[in-house]
């Protein structure tokens, strides 16, 4: 019979974040303490007011303003050493880091210093598995894609596991990147492409069949395909969907046609129910005062049930980029968890 009691403590369910964006993960009193490092002075609300819910622009231009006190590889040390305190205490065992290298080179830094300190600061959270995901940025387009690409092949043997691309996804067609994904999938690095938060369904399309994407970020604009969504149960292309992101960035309306969509107008549970591959992502946690376990529970309020809450923690595990032997280790000490917690 179907686990159909709720779960009470998503605390203990043991969990992987595929995508979760270190700049996006820096709450409001470490944007302060960065700020003074470079005599800014901010305050925590200053910081809240730039963080409030509006359009996905706003969200990019908060982005954007936020990066602007990373400076030095000693700031992002300090925001992977929250971030990675954060995902333990919320009894993730492994997480995918997304690091913005596009914006990196557009500020002159040094990317492969970032990353040292980002590693190193990583290392502290023993609990804690670390990978990286090295990001482009869609609308500067494929000359500084390619640069990127270049980027994250030097660094493959540096805990890079992957070549993404977030952005603005209406901005430029997929296939003009094309050449920067054949490049870092040549050298052995996995594919993932922002697809289907703000742009229609055929941008889910492209980004497998031009950028041979293994993982789509978000891509709840599935939603509206019944074929596609068929095809992605086909292809077991996960989708890494983050509700409270596309709450906050106006993404759901988008996909609706809805002006304020509320939380059971999310696709999740028609995704999970048409056999897609899914694993929850917390996106940009401080930007969206969430965290990975608050998604979860997000999912449990609009009808997720405890069988398919546990399935979809298994995924993050399952769809992680990893070698088979250190899959096979977090998916034990999952089901380790899983069992220790009564999750059946």
């Amino acid at each position: 019979m179907p686990n159909a009691k709720p779960i009470s403590s998503l605390l203990a369910l043991p969990k992987a974040d595929l995508h979760v964006h270190l700049e996006g993960s820096i709450e409001p009193p470490a944007v302060v303490e960065l700020a003074a490092r470079h005599d800014v002075k901010l305050t925590t609300q200053e910081v809240a007011a730039r963080y409030a819910p509006g359009d996905f622009d706003q969200f990019i231009a908060a982005y954007l303003w936020v990066t602007s006190f990373l400076r030095d590889p000693a700031d992002y040390g300090l925001i992977m050493e929250r971030l990675g305190e954060s995902l333990a205490r919320q009894n993730a065992l492994y997480a995918e880091i997304t690091l913005s290298v596009g914006v990196m080179f557009r500020r002159e830094q040094d990317p492969a210093a970032n990353l040292e300190a980002i590693r190193a600061a990583a290392r502290k959270i023993p609990s804690l598995r670390c990978a990286f995901i090295i990001d482009c940025v869609r609308q500067w387009g494929p000359e500084p894609a390619m640069e990127v690409a270049r980027c994250a092949v030097a660094l493959r043997n540096e805990g890079v596991v992957a070549f993404g691309m977030g952005g603005d996804e209406l901005a430029l067609p997929a296939s003009d990147f094309r050449a920067a994904y054949d490049l870092t999938r040549a050298a052995g690095l996995h594919s993932v492409v922002h697809a289907g938060e703000t742009g229609d369904p055929q941008g889910i399309r492209d980004a497998i069949t031009e950028l041979g994407a293994e993982r789509i970020g978000h891509g709840i604009a599935a939603m509206r395909s019944e074929s596609l969504m068929d095809s992605l149960a086909e292809s077991g292309v996960c989708l890494e969907v983050c509700p409270t992101s596309n709450l906050r960035t106006g993404a759901l309306a988008r996909q609706t046609g809805k002006r304020a969509p509320t939380e059971s107008d999310h696709p999740l549970p028609t995704l999970l129910r048409r056999g897609v591959r899914v694993s929850l992502g917390a996106d940009d946690p401080a930007m969206f005062e969430t965290n990975l376990t608050a998604e979860y529970e997000l999912a449990q309020r609009i009808g997720v049930t405890p069988d398919e809450i546990v399935r979809l923690a298994r995924t993050g595990f399952d769809s992680a980029f990893l070698a088979p032997r250190e899959r096979d280790d977090l998916l034990a000490k999952f089901e380790a968890g899983r069992k220790s917690a009564g999750l059946v």
